[in-house]
């Protein structure tokens, strides 16, 4: 092709076909040159200079090229890594805003932009063999009757999962579709979903992401994909149908098969750094394109990256060009791709204004105004590993977070290291400590045990050593504070009184969770007993190391079977999701509070109680005949009390019920010491309710 590009448009950015040609649009301040590159089937480049720049945004017009064209940008300018400056146009880069990508990095010394081990020399070679390719799309789905589940936060339960790690081993699923979007779709996938009764997905990375050289030279793969290059592309390798547009359609229609479902879609997103990583990485995009606008870079030496994410280095959100990819790119997945809310990866990095996280942050604000961003669900991982980056509780309203602190104190709890009365009380019961004072609501507390990071909640309760060997960095990686316990023998075991004692434990963890005040969220596998061999850190394990096990196995499906009785138990009863903090004071004339703390002894815990360092039994009393749920219509809704019971001692107890007005009697609801959680016992006031070990018991009360 030697057609002349039209001067075009500089809006919108990326490429945007009108049915006879294509208009490509790319911002570069500091760019002398800029080609675009069209590839054929058979790999062949054509280069077309465009001549025209607006603003720093250089456009054309080409016609007859359309969807499923292949392409890329060659940007030149000055070399000068000491001011920040690395354009190099033997780099082919891929478009920030292509909505597809084509091929995977392959590792070449030619997809650096510097001579490796000399950084500030610039290297020559084409990358263009090595790297992936932007792709033209246009399409036109059948939505159809589309209908976004709207789930309130308060009734919310959140499923985190890996696209391809869920459904590569499922057996129901045709083989051609597993570990695809495809996949996720097929009414296998979805059956499992409904069973729990969660009511969101939240994906894993699924912007096309490469892997990191280093994996790549391990002969690994970046699995996670917290590794971005594509903000507005799903990930190509995810496709059961093609990586010519053809991931787009796909990816909708997964969409739209879990919404149908009543399923929401979250996505995990990692807009604080991206695949080029530090000053040594390849060169894909970002970097050729305006390294000085994309990157925050040291003051004193702009060949270096300042590095909050711990992956060499950050995007710069001060920046307004910075700042409208990420707000584009994200109206794109709500609007065109019809996704409901987000999960920001390291949020805490797109916070800094200066060196310090700024909750009056331009990223803030403008998510706050935004009409389509605003009204989407939005979780916040709150922290980064720069100095202060560790944020819980201190996001503003609009947002919900990934409450770490529940994490700790929980797992902690149930390791026999508790904090506290205090501290577990306020876990339990929505964290208001961090949360009512800026007028958030329980709900801002996403409540987890587990993630994709660290162990799964088999191994929490095997292992209490990272064993990461497989992983090719001498075990070094990963964390070495997991809060984990492993019941007295490191690793799997025959012997029957510690897996029993693992089981049980594993039960008292999700009841934990899935009884709290807070929005649960679930880790793909805790369900089933998944295990990862007590690797902390599996994102390069694409393998059986991180995928979901379908087997049939009796303790895997007594288990799965306990959590969706838990999540369908709080889905019943309001009072397990309050829509604001309790008072701790009577709502009622019988002088029963909404929220009460009691002891062993059956009498309410004083405030010397309250700051005791150890975890004794304890009972946490919910009203549900207050009036602090209510209708659609505001009106009161009564709903049952219940008495949770946490024993985590490690010999066995009793609890004392309490007394009339709190209750006449106790049925038992839930007792962990149960395999199947099911325990048929009734109780009067007054009596002591025998407690195991390391137990967890929830009675339904009458008064």
């Amino acid at each position: 092709m030697t057609v002349r590009p039209w001067p075009g448009r500089p809006h919108p950015l990326g490429a945007t076909w009108d049915g006879e040609g294509t208009n490509f649009a790319l911002f570069s301040s500091g760019a002398e040159a800029v080609d675009l590159c069209l590839f054929d089937d058979a790999g062949h480049e054509t280069r077309l200079p465009l001549e025209e720049s607006t603003y720093h945004v250089w456009h054309g017009y080409v016609p007859q090229v359309g969807p499923g064209q292949r392409y890329g940008f060659r940007v030149d300018g000055p070399f000068d890594p000491s001011h920040g400056l690395r354009f190099n146009p033997s780099k082919l880069l891929v478009d920030p805003y292509a909505p597809a990508m084509e091929g995977d990095l392959r590792l070449d010394d030619a997809v650096f932009g510097s001579v490796p081990g000399k950084d500030r020399v610039q290297q020559h070679r084409d990358s263009a063999p090595f790297v992936p390719k932007s792709v033209v799309v246009h399409d036109v789905f059948p939505w159809g009757d589309d209908h976004r589940p709207h789930h309130a936060w308060a009734d919310t339960v959140i499923y985190e999962l890996h696209v391809k790690g869920f459904t590569k081993l499922h057996p129901g699923i045709p083989a051609p579709l597993r570990g695809t979007y495809a996949g996720l779709a097929h009414p296998a996938a979805i059956a499992h979903l409904h069973g729990l009764g969660v009511t969101a997905v939240e994906l894993m990375p699924v912007h096309h992401f490469v892997s990191e050289p280093h994996l790549l030279r391990n002969g690994l793969t970046n699995h996670w994909g917290y590794n971005s290059l594509g903000y507005f592309a799903p990930h190509a390798s995810y496709s059961a149908s093609g990586a010519r547009g053809e991931q787009v359609r796909e990816f909708k229609a997964m969409v739209r098969a879990l919404h149908a479902a009543g399923i929401e879609v979250l996505l995990d997103v990692v807009y604080n750094h991206t695949a080029e990583g530090d000053e040594t990485g390849p060169t894909l995009a970002f970097r050729g394109i305006d390294n000085p606008t994309y990157y925050r870079l040291q003051n004193g030496d702009p060949a270096l990256y300042k590095d909050y994410t711990g992956t060499g280095n950050t995007l710069d959100v001060r920046s307004p060009h910075v700042l409208q990819l990420i707000m584009d790119s994200l109206r794109y997945w709500v609007t065109e791709m019809h996704v409901d809310g987000f999960r920001f990866d390291l949020a805490s990095a797109l916070a800094r204004s200066f060196h310090d996280v700024d909750k009056l942050s331009a990223f803030f604000d403008v998510i706050q105004q935004d009409p389509v961003i605003s009204q989407v669900k939005l979780i916040a991982e709150p922290w980064d590993v720069g100095e202060g980056g560790y944020q819980v509780g201190e996001f503003p309203p609009l947002w919900t977070e990934w409450n770490g602190k529940y994490r700790d104190t929980v797992r902690d709890v149930w390791r026999g290291a508790g904090s506290g009365v205090r501290e577990l009380a306020y876990r339990l019961s929505g964290s208001s400590d961090l949360y009512q004072g800026d007028g958030r609501r329980p709900y801002a507390s996403i409540n987890f045990v587990t993630a994709h990071d660290g162990f799964p909640l088999r191994d929490l309760t095997t292992y209490e050593h990272k064993h990461n060997e497989a992983n090719g960095e001498g075990n070094r990686d990963g964390d070495e504070h997991n809060r984990s316990w492993n019941c007295g023998v490191e690793g799997e075991t025959d012997d029957p009184e510690v897996n029993a004692l693992r089981r049980r434990q594993g039960r008292n963890l999700l009841a934990t969770l899935l009884l709290s005040c807070g929005v649960p969220m679930l880790t793909m596998g805790d369900e089933v007993r998944r295990t990862q061999g007590g690797n902390n850190n599996a994102y390069c394990q694409d393998n059986e190391i991180s995928w979901m096990p379908w087997t049939d196995d009796p303790d895997a499906r007594t288990l799965r079977e306990l959590v969706g009785r838990l999540v369908r138990l709080r889905m019943a009863h309001p009072v397990f999701r309050q829509k604001a903090f309790f008072l701790g004071r009577p709502v009622g004339d019988d002088g029963v509070k909404d929220l009460a703390w009691f002891g062993a002894d059956g009498v309410e815990l004083t405030d010397g109680d309250w700051f005791d360092p150890a975890v004794p039994t304890i009972g946490m009393y919910l009203d549900g005949h207050g009036i602090r749920t209510r209708g659609p219509r505001g009106e009161p809704i009564v709903d049952d009390s219940f008495l949770l019971v946490l024993h985590p001692a490690g010999a066995d107890g009793e609890l004392v019920l309490p007394d009339p007005p709190w209750g006449t009697s106790y049925d038992v609801e839930l007792d962990t010491t149960e395999e199947h959680g099911v325990r048929q016992a009734t109780y009067a006031a007054g009596e002591r309710l025998p407690l195991t070990a390391r137990s967890v018991v929830l009675l339904r009360v009458a008064r």
